[in-house]
């Protein structure tokens, strides 16, 4: 598979185009949903060559793309951009429309205690798995209380509770009823009672809000 972007003006063109038109990033221009967790943590949506230079002039020495690795010119640029700015780029898997499975809380767990700090945590949107990334970051490795975590899923960073996504608010306040009664740690209650089949089971969306999500913002 191809890593980098070939060194000619038509495909370094068609990355270009690709990232900016086919996976909506000219919006990104306008609006990078870049926050500050805390000393260690940053999230954002997907970022741009440029941006990415600034977030190491900031002293960021790990990007977490939870996108998964690709073959569209956002990804290569992104990782030749990383390359170029001697940051970690690490590609991670993580969905916004199904709860977490926990194979996955499991890497995550074990990505925060191998990766350097600070780090930023982007998405496509910055929206639904950067907040649950982020969300399990003060989970698993802050041991924060789950109301604390589930402030990552918020409007403020356009996370719509009320679409598909929502299931990942009702994973986090899931286990706050647990963490109440008990006080059991998170990742005690993911290998012990956590049930992602039967969490998905009980969530339901609003269908229009679903459309607007999914046909019209165009978000993964």
């Amino acid at each position: 598979m191809k890593k980098q972007v070939d060194d000619n003006s038509f495909n370094r063109f068609a990355a270009w185009f690709d990232m900016l038109i086919k996976d909506h990033g000219f919006l990104r221009l306008c609006y990078n949903n870049f926050h500050k967790v805390n000393h260690n943590i940053y999230r954002s949506n997907m970022p741009t060559p440029m941006r990415i230079k600034k977030y190491s002039e900031i002293g960021i020495k790990t990007i977490v793309n939870l996108r998964g690795v690709r073959k569209d010119g956002g990804w290569l640029l992104e990782n030749e951009a990383c390359k170029k700015y001697n940051i970690r780029l690490v590609d991670f898997r993580a969905r916004s429309r199904a709860a977490p499975e926990k194979e996955m809380i499991f890497n995550a767990e074990k990505l925060f205690n191998e990766i350097e700090y600070p780090a930023l945590i982007h998405c496509k949107s910055g929206a639904d798995r950067a907040g649950i990334m982020c969300a399990l970051y003060m989970l698993i490795y802050e041991k924060e209380k789950p109301e604390i975590a589930n402030k990552q899923l918020s409007w403020k960073y356009l996370h719509v509770k009320w679409a598909k996504p929502g299931v990942l608010d009702s994973f986090v306040k899931e286990y706050g009823v647990e963490y109440k009664k008990s006080k059991q740690k998170f990742m005690d209650w993911v290998k012990k009672k956590y049930d992602p089949i039967m969490l998905e089971k009980n969530f339901r969306s609003i269908w229009w809000v679903n459309r607007l999500v999914d046909d019209i913002l165009k978000r993964e």
